[in-house]
């Protein structure tokens, strides 16, 4: 069976992109602030009305729900319209977002999960659709710059969560922050409409893998159970072991279903492209390590005071952090001239080995809080400079190598990995901060200062050790998976195992200069058939 791409020449415009761009920030950035502005829900609600764990299944679930459905609503955008799915994700968003705004009372539990729920489906919907438009409506340097600015949108929206949600929260309350984002995703709403529909032609219908998606959401509801609630559980209770093999069950019984399946959830068949899986897998783990920024941020709030004795507020941590968003935005276009110029391997490496800096500096926890927060301004702003440089390459890398037919399920799988990394890597490393809180300190490791958080700042210290394990690990995957080469500079470089991949843009021109080399008899015969 043979698929096409209904594209009649449309280019994308400055409109388009930029009604992207704000359709991407009203989860990156307007969604993404409730776990900032979280205790002043709960204050402002009343904990008659919400307690600590159900506000934190509110903020968990929308980054849950877009990643569990993003491959699924991928799909849908590549049979049914990417445009038409972008759109709908936009007004699910709003509607979430309108739904938060009214939470109060007896009601505000059920009305913020469902709220927080739908925008994560919006989401879901935005994501991969928004990228395989990219990548349709726009070629070479242009998608490149296309990327980057979809990557400000995502990255450094995220980046600037923190200080945006505290300054709402400061200057107008925390609803403003979901009314902005219904405003946001109307303006996005309006860019968008109208733009010729992308979307796959094709002859047969394909039934849908409900089972592989139902086992999907079983091992991964699971495994997140686990990680938040393990240590409240127990890490050796019945509950917490029967939760962890039911996940470990259902992700193996996915695994063998996929395989069998003509049109599985998750095709596992992309992953075959070496280049596509390398930028995957360390697009996971790099969003993993936003637990560095929450981790870091609570023991500057929990264990230290500032100069004139007072807390540090979510406000106060949440301003030190912005250096992270200005230092994405700001040098994310560099990460683009980065690809042009040195293809996205060696990018993505040293993005991953600036943030490995920023880690290592965050995990210094044994130092004076005054030190720290020195530390952690450089720290922060070295971790923005970081994801800058990786995150333009790896997308392109990722967009670039997919089949124009599964643009929108490769984009799904890609965008997946970045809302459950997220997730998961922020769970694994509250986890390990909350289940070592109480432990002695080796004395190996000196504390300075205050001898009454020694055993919260060890928690911290070994938390972000985490994440500087999944930096080393996206390191392994990015050399033994993305090929050497590309790039203006050593475009010509010879590549090891794994073969280099030509770009669709690289593989065209090499084939019309195959064609300008043929006699004309030859061309002509080629015209006719």
């Amino acid at each position: 069976m043979t698929t096409t791409t209904e594209k009649t020449g449309y280019q994308g415009t400055e409109k388009l992109l930029w009604g992207i761009v704000l359709a991407v920030v009203t989860f990156w950035l307007f969604a993404g602030t409730a776990a900032t502005v979280a205790p002043n829900i709960m204050a402002d609600i009343g904990t008659d009305n919400i307690d600590a764990a159900g506000m934190n299944l509110a903020v968990s679930i929308t980054g849950l729900c877009s990643g569990l459905f993003m491959v699924l609503m991928g799909g849908l955008a590549d049979r049914i319209g990417r445009v038409k799915i972008t759109l709908i994700g936009i007004v699910l968003n709003a509607t979430g977002s309108l739904l938060t705004v009214f939470a109060s009372g007896g009601l505000a539990l059920p009305l913020l999960l469902s709220g927080r729920a739908i925008q994560g489906l919006g989401a879901a919907c935005i994501m991969p659709a928004s990228m395989a438009l990219v990548k349709a409506y726009w070629d070479g340097p242009a998608r490149q710059r296309a990327v980057s600015m979809w990557s400000i949108g995502s990255w450094g929206g995220s980046g600037l969560a923190a200080i945006f949600g505290g300054s709402v929260v400061n200057f107008v309350g925390w609803r403003g922050i979901f009314i902005a984002s219904i405003i946001i995703s109307a303006i996005a709403f309006v860019m968008i409409l109208g733009t010729p529909e992308n979307k796959v032609a094709e002859p047969t219908h394909k039934k849908f893998d409900a089972p592989g998606l139902a086992l999907f959401i079983v091992g991964t509801l699971g495994l997140m159970i686990v990680l938040l609630y393990g240590s409240k559980l127990g890490w050796s209770s019945l509950t917490t072991i029967g939760l962890a093999l039911m996940a470990v069950v259902a992700y193996v019984l996915f695994v063998q279903w996929e395989r069998k399946q003509s049109n599985p959830f998750i095709d596992f068949a992309l992953f075959k492209n070496t280049t596509f899986t390398g930028a995957t897998i360390s697009n996971f783990l790099v969003n993993g390590t936003i637990g560095m920024l929450i981790i870091s941020q609570q023991v500057i709030q929990l264990a230290g005071h500032k100069a004139d004795g007072s807390l540090y507020t979510p406000f106060d941590a949440g301003l030190l952090s912005l250096g992270y968003g200005v230092c994405i935005i700001a040098f994310i276009r560099i990460g683009e001239k980065l690809l042009q110029r040195f293809g996205p391997r060696k990018p993505m490496i040293w993005g991953c080995l600036i943030t490995i800096v920023s880690c290592v500096m965050l995990m210094m926890t044994h130092l004076l809080i005054g030190q720290y927060v020195i530390l952690a301004i450089i720290a922060y702003c070295l971790f923005g400079l970081g994801l800058a440089f990786y995150a333009t390459p790896s997308t392109d890398a990722a967009l670039a190598n997919l089949p124009a037919a599964q643009a929108g399920s490769g984009a799904g799988i890609y965008k997946m990995a970045s809302s459950l990394g997220g997730a998961i890597g922020t769970a694994i490393s509250l986890a390990v901060f909350y289940g070592l809180q109480g432990a002695e300190v080796p004395d190996l490791i000196a504390m300075t200062g205050r001898s009454d958080n020694v055993s919260l700042r060890l928690a911290a210290m070994v938390a972000l050790g985490v994440s500087l394990v999944f930096l080393l690990t996206a390191i392994v995957s990015i050399t033994t998976t993305v090929p050497k080469g590309g790039g203006s500079a050593n475009g010509s470089e010879e590549t090891p195992d794994p073969e280099p991949q030509l770009l669709p843009d690289d593989e065209r021109q090499e084939i019309l200069d195959q064609l300008a080399n043929l006699p004309i008899e030859e061309l002509r015969k080629l015209a006719r058939s």
